[in-house]
């Protein structure tokens, strides 16, 4: 049975920017900021948790994820394929489309490994069709990589040591896990099957902790649930915000967990009830996480 841990971690609201599709939070441990994005609203942002400051930049389109890169620039996946962002000069430069992709998919989530590849996934931006898979950027390469015939993709996430990445399929409500090495990746079978945990709600991003636990948002679910190595929930949070999709471990520490969260599917009477939704929150951690690599961009 899962330990739930809202009272001791403390979920608090940082910021309220509106979003409609909050998602892609990332720890950036040299700047020291995170990075998430507003998906539907073409939105890069970025908070500062030492000052409270936060600044937004506007995408060319629609926005999955932005990743710190080589050369001070952020490796960004947006609908029609991958573009660097140079923070510097707020501007986004088309790098390369991803082949073979149809036009009605978009990326969505993303994460990188301790070689500084960049995993990723596409979906069908309709929600319907399972047009969606994974993929692998690799110093300029892109080749598809993981499970694919999916509606929803989110994840990758990757273990500390690099040797697990997990997949999740959202609308299938399950998290699956494969071997990973440096020279690739193998076959995926299932970790957790969500819905049986969770029937009414969908696994979101993941994102993997220091001790390899596996953490995941619940669209419809206003919590995020952790996942031993072993498949099972052995903790939780709540939060007053219905539809979770992004979380990162950050901060001087990597103790503070920092949370996105979306609006697109909610009525206007449930805003009232979801006081925090659209939100960039927080909560004290329990387990530290730790630096993702930046991308190695060549």
């Amino acid at each position: 049975m899962a330990v739930n841990l809202t009272s001791s971690a403390r979920p608090r609201q940082l910021i309220d920017v509106g979003s409609k599709l909050g998602e892609g939070a990332f720890w950036d441990a040299e700047r020291a900021i995170v990075w998430f994005v507003d998906i539907k609203q073409h939105r890069l942002w970025h908070y500062d948790p030492a000052t409270g400051s936060n600044a937004m930049a506007e995408a060319p389109e629609q926005i999955g994820w932005a990743l710190p890169a080589d050369d001070g620039l952020l490796l960004c996946g947006l609908k029609d394929g991958l573009y660097t962002f140079d923070p510097a000069h707020q501007r986004f430069e088309k790098l390369m489309e991803v082949p073979g992709e149809p036009a009605h998919n978009r990326l969505n989530d993303a994460c990188t490994d301790p070689w500084g590849r960049v995993w990723f996934g596409s979906m069908d931006d309709s929600e319907n069709q399972a047009s969606g898979r994974f993929y692998v950027f690799d110093r300029g390469d892109i080749r598809p990589a993981g499970p694919s015939g999916i509606s929803i993709t989110n994840g990758p996430a990757v273990s500390a040591a690099g040797d697990r990445i997990y997949f999740t399929d959202t609308t299938g409500q399950k998290i699956m896990v494969a071997p990973l090495s440096a020279s690739g990746v193998g076959e995926a079978r299932l970790f957790a099957d969500t819905g049986a945990l969770y029937p009414n709600a969908f696994p979101d991003g993941p994102v993997v902790d220091a001790e390899d636990h596996v953490w995941t948002g619940l669209y419809l679910g206003s919590r995020v649930a952790r996942f031993s190595p072993d498949g099972d929930v052995v903790a939780e949070v709540e939060f007053e915000a219905r539809d979770i999709t992004k979380m990162c471990l950050g901060g001087a520490d990597f103790r503070t967990a920092f949370v996105t969260t979306a609006t697109k599917n909610l009525e206007e009477g449930e805003f009232a009830q979801f006081p925090h939704a659209g939100s960039l929150l927080a909560f004290d951690s329990p387990v530290a996480g730790f630096a993702q690599a930046r991308v190695k961009l060549g």
